[in-house]
């Protein structure tokens, strides 16, 4: 008999679970006291002890309430500093196309309602997906049917733009599916 000593072991799986809950706690708190940091700007010893509080109240709270498992675990990690400059350019971008058109009346508007394909495996991922094409504007997600959601494109540059999937697959890649 071959067996070995991890199939003999009981609760194995669970001291991973537990150890994965572990890395990812302190991930997220690493993660929120960053941005605490970043956004107070003061860093004096009493500020710095209430960001270090604050976050580890946000922590405790998103544990006890179990909202951050394991699915945005890939949030926590180097991929959103790469989806997040691609995404502030393509606002960017689509804001300056809008305003083009809001000042030059000679520019085509085409109101249009399409169906784009969202490949992401988790609710967390459909829902940044949409949240994504909400930011940019000229497009408004308006309804999620299972693995498609409804958007509003005010031309159709931008709406080819959606149907393009360069977006969803972004979202994929930062949702940490291949």
């Amino acid at each position: 008999m071959n067996s070995t000593a991890s199939e003999n072991e009981p609760g194995q799986g669970r001291g991973n679970k537990r150890a994965n809950q572990i890395t990812s706690s302190i991930a997220l708190g690493a993660v929120l006291l960053v941005i605490w940091l970043l956004w107070s700007g003061h860093f004096t010893p009493l500020l710095l002890a209430f960001g270090v509080a604050s976050s580890l109240f946000v922590l405790f709270l998103t544990r006890r309430m179990n909202i951050a498992d394991e699915e945005c675990a890939p949030l926590l990690g180097l991929r959103p500093l790469i989806y997040l400059p691609w995404l502030i350019k393509e606002v960017t971008l689509a804001n300056i196309d809008v305003a083009k058109r809001v000042l030059d009346p000679s520019l085509p508007i085409n109101p249009q309602m399409i169906r784009v394909k969202a490949s992401q495996k988790g609710d967390l991922g459909r829902v940044i997906y949409a949240n994504s094409i909400t930011l940019t504007p000229g497009t408004v997600s308006v309804d999620m049917q299972g693995d498609e959601i409804v958007v509003h494109a005010l031309t159709s540059e931008a709406a080819d733009e959606d149907k393009s999937g360069d977006m969803d697959r972004r979202v994929t890649k930062l949702e940490g599916a291949r």
